[in-house]
C-alpha cells in the first residue's frame, strides 16, 4: 500500500512538474511562431495567396459555367437530334481542353507561389530576419 501511495504522489508531483515547464515551452514556442508570422515577408507571402486564392476560384468555376453554356447551346440548337447530339459532343470535347487548360493554369500559379513564398523566407533568414 506504501508503495502505491508513493506512486500517486510521485506522478502527482511529475504531473505538476511538467505542465508547468510545459506551459513555459508552449508559451515560447508560441511567442517565436508569432513573432515569424507577424513578420513582413510572411505577411506579404499570406496576402499573394489570399489575392491567389480568391482568382484561381473563380477562373475554374467561370470556365465550368461557360462550358455548361456552350454544351446547352449545341444540345437546343437546330437540326435532327443526331446533329445536335453531335454538336453537343464536340463542343463538350472542345470544352474539356479548355477546362484542363485553366486547371492547369492554376496549378502553375500554386506551384509559382509556393515557389515565391519559399524564396522569400529563406531571403529573410539569410539577412538575420525571422
Amino acid at each position: 500500500m506504501r508503495g502505491k501511495a508513493g506512486l500517486v504522489v510521485g506522478l502527482a508531483v511529475g504531473y505538476v512538474l511538467g505542465t508547468r515547464a510545459g506551459r513555459e515551452r508552449y508559451e515560447q514556442i508560441k511567442t517565436q511562431w508569432l513573432k515569424v508570422w507577424n513578420t513582413a515577408p510572411v505577411q506579404n507571402q499570406v496576402d499573394k495567396v489570399k489575392d491567389f486564392t480568391t482568382s484561381a476560384v473563380l477562373a475554374l468555376p467561370t470556365t465550368l459555367w461557360n462550358t455548361a453554356v456552350k454544351v446547352g447551346k449545341a444540345a437546343t440548337s437546330n437540326g435532327t437530334p443526331g446533329q445536335r447530339l453531335d454538336a453537343s459532343i464536340k463542343v463538350g470535347k472542345d470544352s474539356a481542353d479548355d477546362i484542363a487548360g485553366a486547371a492547369k493554369k492554376n496549378a502553375e500559379a500554386v506551384k509559382d507561389a509556393a515557389q515565391d513564398a519559399l524564396d522569400d523566407v529563406a531571403g529573410t533568414q539569410g539577412r538575420g530576419g525571422a
